[in-house]
C-alpha cells in the first residue's frame, strides 16, 4: 500500500534505470558553458540587456535566436531527469528538503549578494546612479522590484529565475511524481512508450507544448521570468521538466530515442530553416501583425525546442555516456559557476565597454575572463568552505574529504 510519506515502489520495468546517466552530466556542463557565451553575447546584440555595446553583431543575433530555443529547455529537461534519479534514493520529504537547500537557499542568497552588483553596474552604465556600491546597496532593502532597462528598484533574482523556477517545479511536481509511480501512472507511461516506439514517435510529445501555447500564449505572450505574469513560459518549462522525468524513467526509452536520433535531426533542421526563412520572406512586422502567422511561427519555435532537445539527448546518450575522472569535479562546480557567471560578466563587461575593443575582441575578452574569474571564485572561496558551499547549493564536505 502506498502512503504519502514514503516513495511508492517503482515497478519492475523501471528498476533497470538505476545506473547514472553520465551523458546528462556532460550535457548540463555544456549547456551552462554555452550560457556564459550567450550572456556575454547579450552585450553585443540589439535586444536590450543590462549593459550594451553601441556596436552590435547581426551574426551573434542569428546564432542566439537559435540558442534561445534550445539552451534553457535542455536544462529544464535534464533537471526533470535528475529528479527521477534523486527520487530513487529519497523519500518525497527528503527530496523536498534537498531541493530547499540546493535551490531555495541560493536564490535568497543570490537576491541579496549575487544579483545587486549587476543592478549597480547597470545603473552606473545608464547614468542612473553615481556613487559607491556601499551607497547603492541600501536600495536593495527598499524591496522595489527591478524592471527591464534598469528602471524600478534594486530587488530582483535576475538570471537566478532559472533556479527559482526549478524550486517551484520540484515542489509542485511531487504529486505528479507520486502518481507516475503508481500502477495507474505506470500504465500512462506504458502508453507513452508505445507512442515513442513508433518511427519518430517522440516528436509527437511536442503536442502538450503546442496546447499550452494556444491556451496561455495569447494571455502571457512575453517571457518575463517574474513568475507572477509568466504563466505561458512557466508552464512550457514545467512540461519539459515532466518530459525529462518520464523519458528517463525507463532504460528502454533511452535506447529507443537514441535509435531514432536521425528523425530528430531532420525535424530540427526543418524548424531551423523556418526560423530563419520566415522572417526573411515575410518580415517580423508582418508576422507580428497576424494572429495566424504569429501562432504558426510560435509553433515552429516550440517544435525547434522539443526536437533539438530530443536530438541533443539522443546523441548525448550515444556518445557522451562515459565517466571521466574530471566529471565529478565539473558536475559539482557547474552549479556555482552558473550562479556567479552573469554577475561576473556584467562587472567585467562594464569596464571592457569603456575600452576601444570591438565586438568580437570584446566578446572574447569578456567571456574568457569571466569564465576564469568565476572558476577562481569557486576554487578559492566556495569549494573549500562549508558556509559558502551551502549558500551556493552544494553539499557540505565530509570531514577528511578533500
Amino acid at each position: 500500500m502506498v502512503t504519502a510519506s514514503t516513495n511508492p515502489p517503482i515497478l519492475s520495468h523501471s528498476l533497470l534505470g538505476s545506473g547514472r546517466r553520465y551523458d546528462l552530466d556532460w550535457l548540463r556542463i555544456i549547456a551552462i558553458i554555452t550560457l556564459l557565451f550567450y550572456h556575454t553575447g547579450m552585450m553585443y546584440v540589439s535586444w536590450g540587456w543590462h549593459i550594451q555595446s553601441k556596436e552590435t553583431s547581426p551574426v551573434f543575433e542569428q546564432i542566439m535566436r537559435w540558442l534561445h530555443n534550445w539552451r534553457m529547455p535542455l536544462l529544464f529537461f535534464i533537471s526533470g531527469a535528475g529528479s527521477f534519479f534523486a527520487l530513487r534514493k529519497r523519500s518525497y520529504g527528503k527530496y523536498a528538503g534537498e531541493r530547499f537547500q540546493r535551490l531555495f537557499i541560493p536564490v535568497v542568497f543570490g537576491i541579496f549578494v549575487i544579483v545587486p552588483p549587476q543592478i549597480y553596474y547597470e545603473w552606473l552604465f545608464r547614468g542612473r546612479f553615481v556613487g559607491s556600491y556601499a551607497e547603492f546597496y541600501p536600495n536593495v532593502f527598499a524591496f522595489e522590484s527591478y524592471k527591464d532597462g534598469g528602471t524600478g528598484g534594486a530587488f530582483s533574482w535576475h538570471h537566478l529565475w532559472f533556479v527559482a523556477y526549478l524550486f517551484h517545479y520540484a515542489i509542485l511536481s511531487i504529486p505528479v511524481f507520486w502518481f507516475l509511480n503508481t500502477e495507474r501512472g505506470q500504465r500512462f507511461i506504458d502508453r507513452i512508450g508505445r507512442l515513442i516506439a513508433r518511427k519518430g514517435g517522440a516528436l509527437w510529445l511536442v503536442v502538450p507544448l503546442l496546447v499550452n501555447d494556444v491556451a496561455l500564449g495569447g494571455l502571457f505572450p512575453d517571457e518575463t521570468h517574474a513568475l507572477t505574469d509568466d504563466w505561458a513560459y512557466f508552464m512550457k518549462n514545467l512540461i519539459l521538466f515532466w518530459l525529462g522525468y518520464v523519458l528517463i524513467s525507463r532504460p528502454s526509452f533511452w535506447q529507443t530515442i537514441t535509435d531514432q536520433r536521425r528523425y530528430f535531426v531532420v525535424a530540427t533542421l526543418i524548424c531551423t530553416c523556418i526560423l530563419y526563412a520566415a522572417p526573411l520572406a515575410l518580415g517580423y512586422n508582418r508576422i507580428d501583425d497576424s494572429v495566424l502567422l504569429t501562432t504558426l511561427f510560435s509553433f515552429d519555435k516550440l517544435g525547434l525546442t522539443w526536437f533539438s532537445v530530443l536530438m541533443t539527448v539522443a546523441y548525448g546518450y550515444r556518445y557522451l555516456n562515459v565517466n571521466r575522472p574530471i566529471l565529478p569535479h565539473l558536475t559539482e562546480a557547474v552549479y556555482p559557476f552558473y550562479i556567479l557567471h552573469q554577475t561576473v560578466i556584467v562587472v567585467i563587461g562594464y569596464y571592457i565597454l569603456k575600452t576601444s575593443l570591438g565586438v568580437y575582441d570584446g566578446f572574447l575578452v569578456v567571456s574568457l575572463t569571466s569564465g576564469l574569474v568565476s572558476i577562481a571564485i569557486y576554487l578559492l572561496l566556495i569549494r573549500p568552505f562549508r558556509i559558502t558551499r551551502v549558500l551556493f547549493g552544494l553539499k557540505p564536505r565530509r570531514a577528511g574529504v578533500h
